[in-house]
This record gives structure tokens, C-alpha cells and sequence, in this order.
């Protein structure tokens, strides 16, 4: 059965938060594995592989195997992602971490306005703004640039710029291929580059304990497959501007489990940032008939893998 556009709408945003939700619980793993910054990355791929090579075949057949340039452009671009992100969550706090690594939708937003042509509603750059603003009171005392974090907050900042490649890169391969064969190309590119990386750069990629390795398993599943499996699916019923806004919740989910498993406190102030994330949210959302496709389709006609 076919679903309106408004339940297209619904069903994407809500998989696009489940998928911005588990994201931000890799902050977790990450601190938990025993392993350097890099090889940790590496793992979150490579382990990530054959849950998503399982998926892609039933989705898809063997065709999903087929690399293609946007798919590997996008598995680039999410290397460097977690290449920075991981120095990040390790350099600075939870939250510093992921509120400078989510401001990736001032980047997409920007390359759209000014690269693309493409117009942004009123509606829509204040719901940015409210997002911003809320992300900011999120960070709560650690904005104070402490020397010590400065190196963590430079490479969150660096991330939300592979990031914004990598959204932008998934969405324009999500018009010819599935959600499962661009999550499992893209996941493939990336595995390969962190390894030479991990390979250059780390001592060891052998995690020293079980919990290590349980930790490298639920970063994979957790936040690789699960994460960014939920983004490729809703990004096809959603549109991009939009879809760019929702992963500030990952912010929103990280200073959470922070506060809950790691003892870094949510004031008041964070609190209502929260809020505003969600206000954002709600202010941007599209209120009629998506773009009759995404680079000319229909968003029910998004191929393979999705709602």
C-alpha cells in the first residue's frame, strides 16, 4: 500500500531520529573501547560490514555490491568524518563534541543557498536558528574555550564539515540506488581508509579486553549499521533541508547518555537548549506536499531499501 506524502513525511522524520539518536550513542562506545581514536573508526566500519552486506543482499541482490562513484565519494567523505570526530569525543566534552560536530546544517544549508541555488523558507532558517541557539545552550559550561579542549572542539568542527559532504553525497546517490546497497558501498570505502589510517597511525588495532571488543561491536551495530542504515532509509522521504535539521538531536542524545553513564551533569540551561532543538524542529517542519522529488522524482519513487 502506498502512503500519502504526509505519511512519507512522518515515517522518514521519525527514522531519521532514531538514526540521529543512535549516532550520538557512539560517544559511549568510543570511550569504552581500548583501542586508539583510529582504529576504533576502522572497527565501527569493518564490523559494521557484514550485517550490512546481509542486508544489502536481501534488499537489493548482488547488484547492491556495485560501487558507484557518489556512494564511494560518500564513504570518503565519512572517514574523515570519523577520523575527527573521534579525536573530538576524545579531546573535549560530550557535548562540545557533538554540538560542534552537528553544525553540520549550517554547512548544508549554506553549500545549498550558495552552490546549489536552491531556496530555503523563512520557516525553515528559523528553525536552523532556533536549532543553533539550542545547541549552544547544550554546550553549557564548556563554552568557555577551555586550552585544554581546544584541539577536541577544532576537530568537531572539522567533522561537521566532512559530515555535511557526507549527508549531501548519500542524498544525491539515494536518487539511482537503495538505502542498503549506498549504506553498505559507502561503509565498505570507509573501513578501507581508516585501515591505512589505523595501520600509520595506531600501535595497535587490537582492542586489550572483552569490554574493548563488546564496545567495538556495539559501536558498529549501534551507531554504524543502525545509525547510519536509519539515514540512508529516511533521507528519501524527507526533504534534504529538513533531514539536515533533525540530526541536531544527535546533540540533544549525546549530553543525555553523557549525563546518564558518564557523570556529565545536564543543567537547567542545557535543558531548555534541548527544548529549542526540538522547537526548531517543529518550526521547520514541512506543512505541505514534499518537492515532487528530490532532483526530479517523486519521493516515493526513491529506489530499493526505504519506507
Amino acid at each position: 500500500m502506498s502512503r500519502t506524502p504526509s505519511a512519507q513525511l512522518a515515517a522518514g522524520t521519525l527514522t531519521l531520529a532514531l538514526g540521529a539518536l543512535a549516532m550520538g550513542a557512539s560517544v559511549l562506545f568510543v570511550r569504552q573501547a581500548d583501542v586508539g581514536p583510529f582504529a576504533s573508526a576502522f572497527w565501527r566500519a569493518a564490523l559494521a560490514l557484514p550485517v550490512l552486506a546481509i542486508w544489502a543482499g536481501f534488499a537489493e541482490g548482488s547488484g547492491a555490491f556495485r560501487p558507484d562513484r557518489r556512494s564511494l565519494l560518500a564513504g570518503g567523505f565519512f572517514a574523515g568524518d570519523l577520523v575527527f570526530w573521534h579525536l573530538a569525543i576524545l579531546g573535549t566534552s560530550v557535548a562540545n563534541a557533538t554540538v560542534f560536530a552537528t553544525t553540520s546544517p549550517v554547512w548544508i544549508t549554506a553549500f545549498a543557498v550558495l552552490v546549489l541555488r536552491q531556496k530555503v523558507s523563512p520557516a525553515g532558517l528559523a528553525g536552523l536558528g532556533l536549532c543553533v541557539a539550542g545547541a549552544v545552550l547544550l554546550v553549557g559550561r564548556s563554552w568557555q574555550f577551555e586550552p585544554a579542549q581546544l584541539a577536541g572542539d577544532a576537530a568537531g568542527l572539522v567533522t561537521a564539515l566532512f559530515f555535511a559532504g557526507y549527508f549531501l553525497a548519500v542524498s544525491r546517490a539515494r536518487v539511482s540506488r537503495g538505502a542498503a546497497a549506498v549504506t553498505f558501498v559507502s561503509t565498505a570505502a570507509t573501513a578501507a581508509i581508516l585501515l591505512v589510517i589505523a595501520l600509520f597511525t595506531e600501535p595497535t588495532l587490537w582492542p586489550a579486553s572483552p569490554q574493548g571488543v563488546m564496545a567495538l561491536v556495539a559501536l558498529a551495530l549501534v551507531s554504524q549499521v543502525g545509525g547510519q542504515g536509519l539515514m540512508a532509509v529516511g533521507m528519501a522521504a524527507v526533504p534534504p533541508a529538513f533531514g539536515a535539521l533533525v540530526f541536531f538531536l544527535e546533540v540533544v542524545s549525546a549530553a543525555a547518555l553523557g549525563a546518564l553513564l558518564l557523570g556529565e551533569p545536564v543543567s537547567l540551561l542545557q535543558a531548555a537548549g534541548g527544548a529549542l532543538i526540538l522547537a526548531g524542529l517543529a518550526v521547520a517542519r514541512p506543512r505541505s506536499r514534499p518537492d515532487r522529488g528530490r532532483q526530479g522524482r517523486p519521493a516515493s519513487a526513491a529506489p530499493g531499501g526505504g519506507h
